[in-house]
Formats: C-alpha cells, structure tokens, sequence
C-alpha cells in the first residue's frame, strides 16, 4: 500500500530502523535509495525490516549520493541478501531521464528471474521496458514517480502492481514558510487513480543535498490528516522567530518547539498524539536540544505513525 521513498542519510536510516515493526504490522514498503558510501547502517536497517518481518525496496543503482557513479557495493548487497534466502528486499531499478534506453533494458533484463521493483523517473520509453516485463508483468512492482510520469506512460503497466509516489512537500527557506500547507491526499485517492498503491518523500520532500549550511531559522515539520477536509493530509511548519544570524540553534530550536507545544495544548491540532510527539513533549520539558538530524527523525516517524494509524482506523470503520 503505502510506499515511502527515503534517501538513506543516517537519520532516515535510523527512522526506518526504530519503525520496523510498525512498518511490518502496517504492510508499508520503504523505498530506499542509498547515499552513503558506508553500507554499515544500510545493513543493520535491513537487518531490522527483515527481523520485523518487512519488506523494502532497494535501489541499486542509486542517483544521488555515494554511489551513483559506482552502485557494485549495492548489487552485490541484494545479490548477498537473496543468496542468504531473504526474500524481504526487492531490487529497485531507478529508470531516469537520463537513463540510456540500452542501460535500461540490460538493468531491467538482468532482474527479470527475480521479483523487482521498477522505478519510473523521467524514463519516456515505455514500450521498450514494457515489452522487457513481458510474462514478468503480474509480479513486478511498477512505480511511477508523479512529476516525471504521464498517464499515457503509467497505462503500459496496468497488468502490474502499480504505485505512484507524489512530492507532497513543498520546500521553502525555513523562514518562509507558513504556518500550514497542503500535502497529500493520495492516501485516499491512489485507488481512484487505478494504483495499487502510493508513496511519498515524506516531510523531506525530494530535493536532495549532502548536507546543509548554518539554520538561520529551525522549523519542525508535522503532518496531520483533517476529519473535516475528507481526510486530506495537511504539513504543519513550526518556525523559530529569531532568524537573522546562524547562530544558537537551541533556542531557536525553543521557539519552534514552544509553537508546536502551544498548539498541542489547545486541543484542535489534529495532530496525532504519536510516539514521536511524546519525545517532542519531553524535549520540552527538559529543555533540551538533540541536533536537527534527530528533529528530522522525529518528524519522519511521525509521518509514518499518522498514516499507519489513519489506514488501522480506515480498516475497520
């Protein structure tokens, strides 16, 4: 159902990690797309998923990051894992616009006697992978990344498990953002739309950068889903007010904390009381600052515990 795309930095791995069982329980199927050269803690998550008795896609030949010049290490991972008779990570193949039809067809063949995963990017040739799944077409997952997919290209694959993934983040300074926007409503949708299933980059959006300056302004990002706006997701972005200098993230980390905790204590927030807003709640309480790697943490488990706890809800209403 439920296919959140992750760019493996520590922090998300780390997410992923902690949520294994209830990604397992829930039936959600992280796409992961490793970044770091280090496989360490690529290993020890996929070690989690398979304990908790999950499944993941992983992408073996990653774009971004550590790898993407050179993917073996990630290959050679998968190929590891299968041998071991671990069937919980499917290979994902990430076709891009810059994808050479060639390199497509050969990443696409070499993966036909296994179960895959095919990543829709920017790729335009439909056909030619279409015809390459020939026979393979019932059991390979198919999944179309929305801004760089038409519905002229997704209809080559409708004898597939299809899932499409949306952006639902709109990325902004931190300064600038106000205080609730629109995010997704695929969780409700993804069926009208003939899908299988749907996905998303969670509340890290798709941009991807090694690593960030100095935060003029910390916000912390928090999704919800609105009962009165049949269900549709919305982002809340809690922002620090001191933002002119890089200075003293801590308290500016306060302020933004001190906004989510306010709107927490008024009783119409709407957002779920998660794991991950029990740990924000005792960051408040004891005033401390635990680096934004773990906000982000914190913000992504709370993510995946909203919609986890939205679809538990939906099932037996």
């Amino acid at each position: 159902m439920y296919h959140p795309y992750f760019r493996g930095k520590q922090f998300e791995l780390i997410a992923i990690r902690e949520s294994a069982p209830l990604l397992a329980t829930s039936g959600f199927v992280p796409i992961i797309e490793p970044v770091r050269e280090s496989l360490s803690g690529l290993e020890r998550t996929l070690s989690a998923l398979e304990m908790a008795g999950g499944e993941c896609i992983l992408v073996v030949n990653p774009h971004h990051g550590d790898h993407r010049k050179d993917s073996q290490y990630i290959a050679a991972l998968v190929a590891e894992r299968r041998n071991q008779g671990s069937s919980s990570i499917l290979p994902g193949l990430l076709l891009r616009s810059n994808t050479p039809p060639q390199d497509a067809l050969a990443l696409v063949s070499a993966h036909t006697e296994e179960r895959a995963a095919i990543i829709h990017a920017g790729f335009t040739d439909a056909r030619l992978i279409a015809r390459a799944l020939t026979g393979e077409m019932p059991v390979a997952k198919n999944i179309f990344v929305a801004e760089h997919t038409n519905m002229l290209y997704r209809r080559h694959f409708m004898d597939s498990p299809r899932i499409l993934v949306r952006d639902g983040f709109e990325r902004k300074r931190n300064a600038d953002y106000d205080e609730v926007d629109n995010f997704s409503d695929l969780h409700i949708t993804h069926n009208d739309l003939g899908m299988n299933g749907y996905g998303d980059f969670l509340t890290v959006g798709d941009h991807y950068s090694e690593g960030g300056g100095p935060a003029y302004a910390v916000a912390i990002h928090l999704s919800y889903i609105d009962s009165d706006h049949d269900d549709a997701m919305f982002v809340y972005h809690f922002v620090s007010d001191t933002n002119d200098t890089p200075t003293d993230p801590a308290g500016k980390f306060g302020q933004a904390l001190a906004k989510l905790i306010t709107r927490l204590d008024s009783g119409n927030s709407m957002l779920l009381e998660s794991t991950a807003i029990a740990e924000f709640r005792d960051l408040h309480s004891k005033g401390h600052f635990p680096g934004l790697g773990y906000v982000k943490k914190l913000s992504i488990k709370h993510h995946l515990e909203t919609l986890a706890h939205f679809h538990s809800t939906e099932a037996h209403a």
